[in-house]
């Protein structure tokens, strides 16, 4: 199978409208939650990615049985520390951190330890940030290097904690507040501001939590065993899979789309607030809420006259998937666009902040870096006629789908390598891309 494209041509102008793929990180909190709920809980329109069959595959071994009926699932949920695991179970994450570190949470009670595994990639990613909260409840983790893989020993004897969250991380909290559920007492994490999806669904199933909103934390409270029923769900568009069409939309000539029901949670439009700054003038329409989180449509027109930003750090956290592409506006944008405090973009799949930095000047743009600050210099004629391979990203799906964009806004010949990375989050990308117009091979 070809693992590699190449675009020798920018995309021509269209006007249309696309949905993009279901949310990943609903489609697999939605999965992890319903394996501990009780009865079956039907979740439609879930994501078909590599990171939430590694999330079904997981739940599976772990003695929780589903259906698939055409796009619909069914989980058979057993309740809390209702997992009947095997000994010497292993479960591979594959690329997924949020699986990887999520499930840990839910593993704080199991009977026989369990080593969780991933690929080459998510075993370079710091798990410490996760295994010391859950040694406090009391399981016993062992690491390698701070990384996978980790073996975790569950224990009848959990007990709650009271936890410091300051790295704006929503998996580590996420993974405090999924062990919160079989400690008995109240577990309390003061978490930097970060995206809330996990917060949002245990509200609406009305597990006990209580969240009280500073300026910079978010001071949680969750009331341990405490039994949720199943439920029903459907998982709306992925804000992080529209931040690419929304991009090529704005670098395009002339170009217009429509991106329906996507989810517009205020924690993760980080990329809409920067990109309206540097005057992209983004709209929504046909706006709901759905079980706590904002659905809509999203309108983008392109526009020749984007302006730099100086980047307030406070939108970091609701923006980190979706740099890469805000670095290519900045790229075309007038002006030096300044970004602060950006050291989680090294700690996720790939570098990232390092490989968009080298990307930027392979394309001719002056970058300047200062730890983890950033200016990018803008451009607004960049057009490119050279030829440009893209490779050795640790097959980090974001860099290759950013990589494309960059080929069909501003030209040039372009060999882009791993094309399967995409099948991580967002198996319909290029499929949409050709829809669109652009001449990919």
């Amino acid at each position: 199978m070809q693992k590699k494209i190449c675009i020798n041509k920018i995309i021509p102008t269209y006007k249309k409208t696309i949905e993009v793929s279901s949310d990943k990180s609903l489609s697999i909190r939605t999965v992890l939650l319903a394996s501990q709920a009780l009865g079956i809980s039907k979740i439609s329109n879930l994501l078909d990615s590599d990171d939430v069959v590694n999330t079904l595959k997981a739940i599976k071994k772990l003695g929780i049985a589903y259906k698939k009926k055409n796009n619909n699932y069914e989980i058979y949920g057993c309740g809390l520390n209702g997992y009947k695991p095997k000994k010497n179970l292993v479960i591979n994450a594959g690329n997924s951190g949020t699986l990887a570190r999520l499930i840990l949470g839910l593993l704080v009670k199991t009977k026989y330890q369990i080593k969780v595994i991933g690929d080459k990639s998510l075993s370079k990613r710091d798990f410490l940030r996760v295994s010391e909260p859950l040694k406090l409840f009391g399981a016993s983790l062992e690491l390698k290097k701070n990384s996978l893989p980790v073996k975790i020993q569950g224990t009848k004897y959990l007990r709650p904690i009271n936890h410091l969250e300051n790295l704006g991380s929503a998996q580590c909290k996420s993974t405090i507040m999924l062990a919160a559920l079989n400690a008995p007492g109240s577990t309390k994490i003061t978490a930097k501001k970060s995206r809330n999806h996990t917060e949002l669904l245990f509200k609406y199933l009305k597990i006990p939590i209580k969240i009280r909103s500073t300026k910079n934390y978010d001071l949680i409270e969750v009331k341990g065993l405490s039994q949720f029923k199943s439920f029903n769900y459907y998982i709306p568009g992925d804000i992080s899979s529209s931040a690419f069409f929304i991009v090529l939309t704005l670098l395009s000539k002339k170009s217009e789309i429509k991106i329906k029901k996507v989810n517009i949670n205020d924690s993760r439009i980080g990329i809409i607030k920067i990109l309206n700054r540097m005057n992209s003038k983004i709209i929504f329409k046909n706006k709901k809420t759905y079980k706590g989180e904002k659905i809509a449509d999203i309108h983008v027109k392109s526009n020749k006259n984007l302006v730099s930003i100086n980047c307030p750090s406070s939108l970091n956290s609701a923006a980190i998937d979706e740099f890469l592409v805000i670095f290519l506006v900045a790229a075309k944008a007038k002006g030096v666009s300044k970004f602060k405090n950006l050291s989680e973009l090294n700690k996720k799949e790939s570098p990232r902040l390092d490989i968009a930095i080298k990307f930027l000047k392979m394309i001719g743009i002056k970058v300047k870096k200062n730890k983890d600050n950033v200016e990018i210099y803008g451009n607004p004629n960049l057009s490119l006629n050279g030829k440009y391979l893209v490779k050795n990203f640790l097959k980090d799906h974001r860099i290759f789908m950013m990589s494309c964009i960059a080929a069909l806004s501003f030209g040039g010949k372009w060999t882009i390598s791993d094309k399967d990375s995409i099948n991580t989050s967002f198996p319909k990308f290029l499929t949409i891309l050709k829809n669109l117009g652009a001449d990919i091979n």
